[in-house]
């Protein structure tokens, strides 16, 4: 397998207790069950194309608490290079409390923690190993300035980026991010980003094609369950078509999207088959419970294709 990805983004570790009912103020309740999981949409991006056999480099940060040490073992168990991934002292990690009610309702609390504290400046400790990567992947739960840092040294050292841009930020400078190479929203971020409705097919071409006529070269729409959209300037659209199956959870399948989408991007520089895996692999994933670990390992993923394609 050839080509190496960095992935610059967020880590997060779930904390999910499963409770009959929310306590009212003051009150304190036993909840039936908890679990703990390793999270946040680059930590997500980054199991997944490592799952896949990729080549991947985490540029992050950590506290200097339990969670760090759980977060970097992650990492390090699915191959992926933590040489960049920094315990900041006197800081928490990233943490998601969430809260699952009996109807599949849930409640979630954000703490960015140390992946507030990401800066250009890391970026620039890391510029030597960031100039072997073929594609840099990023999303929106590190500050802005570092993602446009981020595109800039992509596009000065003539390194592709892809930008996840999520979760969906109003204040995202279009003019910032007219260099990167892939820019990948669903639906409701692509609305939130150009303003403009996104409730059919026709609306999401409509909008991603405003962001073409801006210089982003290549826009690519993920739909959920309908497949993806492919948006280029002086070309048609493209319709990426769904793979039928019946979900059972389908919590990180956005990540699992752009995990594989890089994996065999880098691999075959082939936009439209990366799109089919992308696809394929999403769909697979929302077949079990879980995020990460509903992430299928190459072998997994090809049996899984071999179905799709019989």
């Amino acid at each position: 397998m050839s080509g190496k990805i960095a992935v610059v983004g967020s880590n997060m570790v779930d904390l999910i207790t499963y409770t009959d009912r929310m306590p009212a103020p003051g009150e304190t309740i036993e909840a039936p069950r908890f679990e703990m999981g390793c999270g946040g949409k680059g930590a997500n991006q980054a199991i997944a194309a490592a799952r896949l056999g990729a080549d991947v480099m985490m540029l992050t940060k950590v506290g200097d608490d339990i969670f760090a040490d759980n977060t970097i073992r992650n990492f390090e168990t699915s191959g992926i290079d933590t040489r960049f991934v920094e315990r900041v002292p006197g800081t928490s990690s990233g943490v998601a409390p969430i809260f699952v009610e009996p109807s599949g309702e849930n409640s979630i609390l954000i703490v960015k923690g140390a992946n507030a504290l990401l800066s250009p400046a890391d970026v620039d400790r890391a510029a030597e190993a960031l100039k072997q990567c073929d594609l840099i992947v990023m999303q929106l739960e590190v500050p802005l300035e570092t993602v446009y840092h981020t595109i800039a040294f992509g596009a000065a050292h003539g390194i592709e980026t892809l930008l996840n841009p999520a979760p969906a930020a109003p204040d995202l400078d279009p003019a910032r991010i007219e260099q990167v190479t892939f820019f990948v929203p669903n639906q409701t971020e692509l609305a939130t980003i150009t303003g403009l409705p996104v409730t059919s097919e026709a609306e999401a071409e409509t909008a991603a094609r405003t962001l073409v006529a801006r210089g982003i070269r290549t826009v690519i729409v993920t739909l959920g369950a309908r497949g993806a959209l492919l948006v280029t300037a002086g070309e048609a659209t493209r319709r990426i078509e769904p793979v039928r199956v019946t979900p059972v959870d389908t919590t990180g399948a956005g990540d699992a999207f752009i995990g594989s989408f890089a994996r065999y991007y880098v691999e075959t520089h082939d936009l439209d088959a990366s799109l089919h895996k992308a696809v394929r692999y999403a769909a697979d994933s929302i077949t079990r419970p879980g995020t990460q670990k509903s992430y299928a390992t190459r072998e997994a993923f090809e049996a899984f294709c071999a179905t799709c394609d019989a």
